[in-house]
């Protein structure tokens, strides 16, 4: 059996396969199958045992006679893929700002929406809250691209699972807003909100996101949860705070070399840098007031 195969199956559909597999293969000696355990289990763990049920089915279907068996091909085609229903539960893991993660069961074919749908009501904010956040996609470079409405998250999740660490997803929920005096009056509301901007504000100094400069060590003393307060409004002073910086990418205005798009509270700017995206010195800034007009190039080759 040739090809890589992504399908979605719980654990207890892993067992009844092994069962099926002992009974029809009686003189074969099938490797050690990954216990249950009777409590729940991390991510840690729940990574670390689907990790063994790949090496379970890689090394069964490594034997000709098993791995084109009607019980494996059985196994491994995904009816809802074949029907066209999609319709079968599964289980996202969603990355919370706060360096925490949630579980949500959703349907194979549930867009963004429903997606953000369940986790809003797994972790019991309000629809007026949540409309200050959304769900990214971890790509490279540390960007984090917002999902469209369109789009279906576990497609994206089934794509990246193999990629992640254990600790991790490529989906994750964070703010997606643009004026600070928003953010201000959100942790006055709920102090949930004020820690998921604490731990996003933590991780984009240490991805240097935010030029934490001669303040870092400043910063370092205030990095406890009880002085998130503190934290923040040092943070919101420094450059770089509440923007976007996009991956670097060619330019019409350039002859050598990329840019990088800025996108922040109060202006776009342009960062010069190297094809390897290495900064220099060249920097174009336009206040949003001075800017009457822009449009999408579709093709989206160069800037």
């Amino acid at each position: 059996m040739a090809g890589r195969h992504l399908c979605s199956r719980r654990y207890r559909e892993f067992l009844n396969l092994h069962n099926n597999l002992k009974r029809e293969f009686n003189e074969f000696q099938f490797p050690k199958f990954p216990g249950k355990w009777p409590f729940s289990l991390s991510y840690q763990q729940l990574d670390s045992r689907r990790r063994g049920l790949e090496s379970y089915i890689e090394k069964v279907c490594a034997v000709r006679v098993i791995g084109e068996s009607d019980i494996i091909q059985e196994f491994l085609t995904d009816y809802d893929d074949e029907h066209g229903t999609n319709q079968t539960p599964v289980d996202l893991k969603i990355l919370l700002p706060n360096r925490t993660a949630i579980t949500v069961t959703v349907k194979k074919n549930s867009c963004t929406k429903e997606v953000y749908d369940a986790i809003i009501e797994k972790i019991n904010i309000s629809t007026e809250i949540a409309r200050y956040f959304a769900i990214f996609e971890i790509v490279e470079q540390g960007f984090e691209r917002k999902l469209q409405s369109n789009e279906f998250p576990y497609n994206l999740y089934i794509q990246n699972i193999q990629n992640t660490s254990a600790a991790s997803t490529c989906l994750m929920m964070k703010k997606w807003f643009f004026q600070l005096s928003t953010e201000i009056e959100l942790c006055s509301k709920e102090d949930l909100l004020e820690t998921f901007f604490f731990y996003q504000t933590i991780e984009d100094v240490n991805k240097g996101q935010i030029k934490a400069g001669n303040k870092l060590y400043e910063l370092k003393a205030l990095q406890e949860i009880s002085k998130k307060s503190e934290y923040l409004k040092l943070a919101r002073k420094l450059d770089g705070y509440g923007e976007i910086t996009f991956p670097h990418c060619a330019s019409d205005a350039r002859k050598e070399g990329h840019i990088m798009c800025i996108i922040g509270y109060d202006s776009l700017k342009l960062q010069a840098c190297r094809e390897d995206g290495t900064i220099e010195n060249k920097k174009i800034e336009f206040q949003w007031d001075v800017l009457k007009e822009w449009y999408v190039d579709d093709e989206g080759i160069s800037f």
